[in-house]
C-alpha cells in the first residue's frame, strides 16, 4: 500500500505542473488542422472529385496534356502563382501537402499536369533573387485566360541520380554578355510544351556539382530549344514528359538564377577551397541547383504519393465491403481485413512523416533553411513512395481479376504509383541521403 504522504506530494506536484503547462506556450503540438486549412483542403477535394476524377480514365488513355482541366483549374484558383503563394504562406507548412494529397487522390496524371510547373517555380524560388521571382514565376503559370506550364530540366540520359554527371554546358560569351547553352535533358515534365524552362547546366566541369548553375530559358524568346521524343510512360500518362535539346541557345547574362556575380563568387570560393584542400574531391560535394530544388519539394512529392495510396485503399475497402464470396463480404475474412488494416496504418504513417517534414519546411517562410539534419525530407518521400506502390498493389490483389482490368481504377493507380520510387531521387538515393545524415559519414 502506497505512503499517503508521498501520494499527496505527488498529487500536489502534478497539480503544480498541470497549472504551469496549461499556458499557451506549452500547447504547441497538434495534429489537428485549423478551419481555414480544412476549408482549403475541402475545396481542393471537391475539385478533385467533381472535375479531375471523372476525367481520369479518358486522359490516361489519350496520353495528352489535359489543357481544358488546367484552364478550369486556373479559373477557379486551383492553378496559378497566387495559389502557390497562398499554400506556401502557412506557418505550419501543411497547406501545400494537404492540397497535393487531395488532387492526387483525384488522379495522379492530371494532378501532375497541374502541379508539375511547381518544380520549375520552386527552382526559381530556391535559387533566384527577389527580382527574378518577380520576373519569371508568374510567367511559369500564365493567366486564367492564357495558361502556361513550366519545366524543370535537370536529368540527362547519362545523369539521373548522379547529378555530378550533367554534361549540358553553359558558357559565358563576354562579347555579347550572354550565356550559350548546349546539351540534352531527359524525362522533363512539360519539357518542350512549356515556355519557361529552368535548366541545370555545368559552368565549370572541374568543380563537379559546385560548378553547376540553374538558368531560365524562355522558349518564346530563344532559338535552338527543341522538344525531343515525347515519352510513352507506364503511368502518369496525362502528364507530358519529353527530352529537350539545346543547340547554341543564347540567353541574357541575368538569366542565371542568383545572378552572375553570385555565381562567379561561388565558383571562385570553390576553386580556393579545392586548392587549400589539395584535392578536387572537396569541391565535388555540396548543395547545387538540382538538390536545392529537390530538398524543398520532397515532402510535397510524398504527399502526392499518399494521395494515390489513399485513393486505392478507399476503392479496395469499398469493394471488400460489397463483394461477396462464400455467402459473405470478403472483408469478413481476416486475409482481406488484415491487408486493409495494414494499408490504413501505412498510409497514416507516411502522412505523419510528410507532415513532419512539411512543418520543418515552414522555415522557408521565415527565410531560413529547413534543418533536415536526419534526412527528414527524404524519409517522407521514401516512405510515402514505397507505401503508394505497396498499397496500390494490395488493392489490385483485393479486387482480384477486376483489379487487373481497366474497368476499375486501381490498375491505373498502381501504374501511377511506381514513379514515386524513381523520380526526384530513387528510393536507393533517399536511403543514401538518410544514411549520410544520421551517420555523418560520406557513405557511397
Amino acid at each position: 500500500m502506497s505512503d499517503p504522504v508521498v501520494s499527496a506530494d505527488v498529487m500536489a506536484l502534478a497539480g503544480e505542473l498541470g497549472a504551469e503547462r496549461s499556458k499557451p506556450e506549452w500547447n504547441t503540438f497538434s495534429l489537428a488542422i485549423n478551419d481555414e486549412q480544412r476549408e482549403i483542403r475541402d475545396w481542393a477535394h471537391t475539385f478533385a472529385a467533381e472535375v479531375i476524377r471523372p476525367a481520369a480514365a479518358e486522359w490516361d488513355e489519350r496520353e495528352e496534356t489535359p489543357w481544358p482541366i488546367i484552364q478550369e483549374a486556373a479559373k477557379v484558383g486551383i492553378y496559378g502563382l497566387d495559389t502557390n503563394v497562398n499554400l506556401f504562406v502557412d506557418p505550419s507548412g501543411l497547406l501545400m501537402p494537404l492540397v497535393h494529397e487531395e488532387l492526387f487522390w483525384g488522379d495522379a496524371g492530371i494532378a501532375m499536369s497541374l502541379k508539375g510547373t511547381g518544380l520549375a517555380s520552386s527552382a526559381i524560388f530556391s535559387n533566384g533573387t527577389p527580382e527574378q521571382w518577380s520576373q519569371w514565376m508568374g510567367r511559369c503559370y500564365g493567366t486564367p485566360d492564357d495558361v502556361r506550364v513550366a519545366a524543370f530540366c535537370s536529368s540527362e540520359p547519362g545523369a539521373g541520380s548522379d547529378v555530378s554527371a550533367i554534361r549540358t554546358r553553359a558558357v559565358f560569351d563576354e562579347r555579347s554578355n550572354e550565356w550559350v547553352i548546349n546539351g540534352q535533358k531527359a524525362w522533363a515534365t512539360n519539357g518542350g510544351i512549356a515556355d519557361i524552362h529552368v535548366v541545370v547546366a555545368t559552368v565549370d566541369p572541374s568543380l563537379g556539382t559546385k560548378g553547376q548553375a540553374a538558368f531560365v530559358v524562355p522558349k518564346s524568346e530563344v532559338r535552338g530549344l527543341e522538344q525531343g521524343t515525347k515519352l510513352r510512360k507506364h503511368g502518369l500518362r496525362a502528364s507530358h514528359t519529353a527530352d529537350v535539346f539545346f543547340d547554341n541557345v543564347r540567353i541574357p547574362a541575368g538569366n542565371v538564377l542568383g545572378g552572375k556575380e553570385k555565381l562567379d563568387a561561388r565558383i571562385a570560393r570553390a576553386h580556393e577551397a579545392r586548392a587549400a584542400a589539395g584535392s578536387a574531391s572537396s569541391a565535388a560535394a555540396g548543395r547545387n541547383a538540382s538538390m536545392a530544388t529537390f530538398e524543398i519539394t520532397r515532402h510535397i512529392v510524398g504527399a502526392q504519393a499518399v494521395g494515390i495510396a489513399r485513393a486505392a485503399y478507399e476503392v479496395a475497402l469499398d469493394y471488400a465491403k460489397t463483394r461477396e464470396q462464400f455467402g459473405r463480404p470478403i472483408v469478413d475474412n481476416q486475409g482481406i481485413a488484415f491487408k486493409l488494416a495494414d494499408m490504413a496504418m501505412e498510409i497514416d504513417a507516411a502522412r505523419l512523416l510528410v507532415w513532419r517534414a512539411a512543418n520543418m519546411s515552414a522555415a522557408l517562410m521565415r527565410g531560413e533553411t529547413p534543418d533536415y539534419r536526419h534526412g527528414e525530407g527524404s524519409m517522407a518521400k521514401l516512405k510515402a513512395g514505397e507505401v503508394a506502390v505497396h498499397v496500390t498493389e494490395q488493392a489490385i490483389q483485393i479486387l482480384g481479376g477486376n483489379g487487373y482490368t481497366r474497368e476499375y481504377p486501381v490498375e491505373r493507380m498502381h501504374r501511377d504509383a511506381k514513379i514515386y520510387t524513381i523520380f526526384e531521387g530513387t528510393s536507393e538515393i533517399q536511403r543514401l541521403v538518410i544514411a549520410r545524415a544520421i551517420s555523418g559519414m560520406r557513405i557511397r
